[in-house]
């Protein structure tokens, strides 16, 4: 892509949100899956898949520093729902409650 072309605005409003969304959401958010999850590790259904869509939970960690080093990680917020389920989420699979 050259200087003179542009990126649909769709795909501009898009980023836009998740870079924002990104900015905003901290360690101690209360946040909300908003798209359709299914995780393995759920204590309650060990070894069964489980929808965490529409779930609850606070913002643990954000793993965007490795020993000082910054890293992207492709899951990069930790979220507890509870004192024993914890999983590693994207951006756009959250929303701030």
């Amino acid at each position: 892509m050259n200087a003179n072309q542009t990126v649909p605005l769709r795909v501009q409003d898009a980023v836009a949100r998740l870079f924002f969304e990104t900015l905003f959401m901290k360690v101690g958010d209360r946040v909300r899956v908003k798209e359709s999850v299914v995780v393995y590790n759920n204590p309650t259904h060990r070894n069964q898949a489980f929808d965490i869509q529409g779930m609850e939970g606070e913002i643990m960690a954000l793993a965007n520093e490795w020993h000082g080093k910054p890293i992207s990680a492709n899951y990069p917020l930790l979220v507890r729902f509870d004192n024993k389920f914890k999983v590693h989420l994207r951006e756009n699979e959250l929303e701030l409650v």
